[in-house]
């Protein structure tokens, strides 16, 4: 049942273009389905969207959608401003040597995490689950955890009754009640991981970067086979703490500039 009596058409628009930042192709009913629109009003919109060119059709695939160079347009004007994924990379890349596994920035956008830069080290997971511009429910994978546990505990429960119907349908092993012992353990560790949950025998380890408030800003994780986190977690969650400390420290002395 799609929710659209109170969106009005910008919101719409919005709705599908953030549905389409997405690394893969989409189809009409994947798109509809995430922006919570009809399918006939979903396909009105991205009629117009494609002869603006913010979005075009997969040359692969026609009845699958992309974003278009207009999109890339808008995201290339961004560049050059302060971000946390400028301040990270410099971490990313150290992390993915020392650790020789994928390093992975990611934020929070409403009850999503979504993957903002990534580094490969020499024994890399390629997954499309670890794309840039991938998303997530928040506490589906350690980096998307670690963004969620870190919340206040209000939040946090909030959030997790929001993404149920996320987990129900994508993450059969992440209940929300495993959800919350997980939250529960990260914080008592004072790290995420999540092992064998996402993916069988994959997992990841997190910690949050903080803003000048206290809340999450963004988190840096690194994702692995299991058995690679689990030999080497002492040395991985002191590696990911050191850089974490640092760019929260940067966080709070651009808050306060």
């Amino acid at each position: 049942m799609y929710q659209i009596s109170s969106t009005n058409a910008p919101q719409k628009v919005c709705r599908i273009l953030k549905v389409l930042s997405n690394p893969e192709s989409l189809r009409l009913a994947d798109i509809a389905a995430g922006a919570e629109i009809s399918a006939p009003t979903t396909l009105r919109i991205l009629e117009t969207l494609i002869k603006e060119g913010f979005v075009r059709r997969d040359p692969a695939t026609p009845k699958r959608y992309l974003l278009g160079d207009q999109a890339l347009l808008l995201g290339m004007a961004m560049q050059g401003r302060d971000h946390i994924r400028d301040r990270a990379r410099p971490a990313l890349v150290r992390l993915a040597a020392l650790s020789g596994d994928t390093v992975l920035l990611s934020t929070r956008h409403g009850i999503e995490s979504v993957c903002v830069d990534r580094e490969f080290g020499s024994f890399p997971i390629r997954a499309n689950y670890l794309d840039i511009g991938s998303r997530r429910p928040l506490g589906a994978g350690a980096g998307s955890l670690a963004l969620l546990a870190w919340l206040s505990a209000s939040e946090c429960e909030t959030v997790i009754e929001l993404v149920k119907p996320a987990l129900v349908a994508r993450y059969p092993l992440l209940s929300p009640q495993r959800l919350r012992e997980e939250v529960q353990r990260s914080r008592d560790n004072g790290y995420a991981m999540l092992l064998d949950v996402v993916v069988e025998q994959m997992g990841g380890i997190a910690v949050p970067i903080f803003a000048a408030d206290g809340r999450p800003a963004a988190a840096i994780s690194i994702a692995a086979l299991s058995d690679r986190i689990t030999s080497r977690l002492p040395m991985l969650v002191k590696a990911l703490r050191h850089e974490a400390a640092e760019l929260s420290a940067n966080e709070l002395l651009l808050e306060a500039a």
